[in-house]
């Protein structure tokens, strides 16, 4: 990154998360969602439901890991924090396509998205060189492992609807000099090619990751967006995993989006409800941040015509990392989903 951590924090928590999410898609394959068109279906034990179509359309996940801790503290008589909970689970977040059996993850998320009447929200997260060897490097081996994975998860999503947000930190590395150069035409070729394979399924929308309101300037990472093919994605994303203000990332967002055609957006809302942390060792403020706190919850209608919705990109309650008492990157941290919730107004 550069210096600190700001934009590149998601990295870190996708490795442990992937491994748990790909066991979990695998369950959903053989089974579906036990929600149907009209949101009325139940989560086993924890009562999840579907969000209104009208406005918020995307799937939740009625047995993800926070509708297991809301059922979990439920049986041990902690009402109270499974209500607090409850925020967290009764909302769509995105479910992360781990490298293993792509083209199962992809449909069983899909398939049991569909039978509720909704949107499936999926992460990319597996560019080859990843993070930059930090806490969640790696990635796939090489460039024909990349498309492998991409035509498995295109193929398991098949007609289905589905909204992909494409390869957090990938054109953003590329800006900051922590991708080296050697990789810069590869990692292009691949998210232009990712773009052109996804975008070309019948209901699936892709949008691009792009960096947050605190890494830098749009003018620096326009150009790369536009080789990297935004132009035929859908739009691009920004916040994700991060706690910029949705006023900082609208302000963001619509700055770059006046230098790529004016492509559309995505908000990555799930923690920024009190903006980024700003006391302690600035490398470290991405990092499990306490005093933090659930954002806007995800919807399509949002505040300015240029932002399609609202989303809950990183699973709130996962750690950063083993940082501040935190478990590793992407394993869920119950006493810290609790503090997001609590935080968070009514």
């Amino acid at each position: 990154m550069y210096g600190s951590k700001p934009a590149g924090n998601m990295s870190r928590r996708r490795a442990a998360s992937a491994a748990v999410l790909g066991a979990a898609a695998l369950l959903l394959a053989g089974c579906s969602s036990s929600g149907d068109g009209d949101g009325d279906g139940k989560g086993a034990g924890a009562g999840i439901t579907q969000q209104p179509k009208e406005a918020d359309p995307f799937w939740v996940n009625p047995d993800g890991t926070a509708a297991q801790q809301v059922a979990s503290l439920t049986e041990d008589g902690k009402k109270d924090q499974a209500e607090q909970i409850r925020r967290i689970a009764q909302q769509p977040t995105g479910e992360w396509i781990s490298p293993e059996n792509p083209e199962e993850q992809a449909r069983g998320f899909t398939e049991a998205a569909d039978e509720a009447g909704r949107t499936a929200l999926l992460v990319l997260y597996n560019i080859p060189h990843r993070d930059c060897g930090q806490y969640s490097g790696g990635g796939a081996a090489d460039g024909n492992a990349y498309r492998s994975f991409v035509d498995g998860v295109a193929k398991g999503i098949g007609d289905r609807a589905a909204t992909v947000v494409l390869e957090p930190d990938a054109v953003l590395h590329l800006v900051d000099g922590c991708t080296p150069q050697e990789f810069h035409e590869e990692r292009y070729d691949l998210l232009k090619g990712a773009i052109e394979k996804l975008t070309a399924l019948k209901n699936t929308k892709v949008y691009l990751d792009a960096g947050n309101a605190g890494w830098g300037h749009p003018d620096q990472i326009f150009e790369p967006l536009k080789r990297a093919g935004i132009d035929r994605a859908d739009g691009f994303a920004v916040n994700v995993s991060n706690f910029y203000t949705t006023e900082d990332s609208l302000a963001y967002g619509k700055q770059l989006s006046a230098k790529v055609g004016g492509k559309h957006f995505v908000i990555d809302t799930s923690r920024n409800g009190n903006g980024p942390y700003a006391e302690g060792a600035p490398d470290e403020r991405w990092c499990n941040p306490p005093g933090r706190a659930l954002g806007e919850t995800p919807t399509t209608k949002t505040s300015d015509p240029l932002v399609d919705a609202y989303l809950w990109v990183k699973r709130p309650g996962e750690s950063d990392g083993e940082c501040k008492g935190g478990p590793k990157a992407g394993e869920w941290y119950p006493e810290y989903a609790l503090e997001l919730a609590q935080g968070t107004e009514a």
